[in-house]
């Protein structure tokens, strides 16, 4: 008998926005029920907005690094520190996010796959068509903007939740990243 493939429902917009967060511990676990005053849909929501979060973070600090490495030009040398700067502050602050989705009781993403899936910003080769030194910087002042919208909608329903560490550390990345994009303007204008 001839087997019959099953077509897999399409991804929407709405689905990379609300990933499946996976609780952790799971129900088999004999840890005590998380119980640090935020409830349990609340936490999920929130561990949902910090997973696109994440994934938009590390596709940025990627992109940052594929920049830093790939950068040519009469602006090789101010864009190659300011870069390594960059990504260097983005890569500690990375593993604050997805500490903080751990807390919540939820598995941070941590695949290539899962960021790729998760993140609203594209991804720029480096092998054969890196991007000339103008375009690098637009398309940072662009990710790190895209990084800002999506802090403020996971900030958003943290906020709304009483989650005051969620909200200080997305604070602080908005800080950062508005910086980061206004800097990056600059050297544009």
């Amino acid at each position: 008998m001839a087997k019959t493939k099953t077509a897999k429902p399409k991804k929407t917009a709405r689905a990379a926005a609300a990933p499946q967060a996976v609780a952790s511990p799971g129900p088999q676990s004999s840890a005590p029920a998380i119980d640090i005053g935020i409830g349990d849909k609340d936490r999920k929501r929130i561990a949902q907005g910090l997973s696109v979060f994440l994934a938009d973070a590390y596709t940025l600090y990627l992109k940052t690094h594929n920049f830093h490495w790939n950068v040519t030009g009469p602006m090789f040398n101010a864009l190659h520190a300011m870069f390594e700067e960059q990504y260097t502050e983005q890569w500690n602050a990375l593993d604050e996010t997805a500490e903080r989705i751990r807390a919540l009781g939820y598995n941070a993403p941590g695949s290539y796959a899962e960021f790729i899936e998760l993140s609203s910003i594209k991804e720029e080769p480096g092998l054969e068509k890196a991007p000339e030194w103008r375009e690098m910087v637009r398309q940072l002042v662009v990710g790190n903007e895209a990084v800002c919208r999506t802090a403020r909608r996971a900030l958003k329903t943290a906020d709304d939740a009483g989650d005051d560490p969620s909200v200080d550390l997305l604070t602080q990345r908005l800080q950062t990243h508005e910086k980061y994009a206004w800097m990056l303007r600059s050297l544009l204008q």
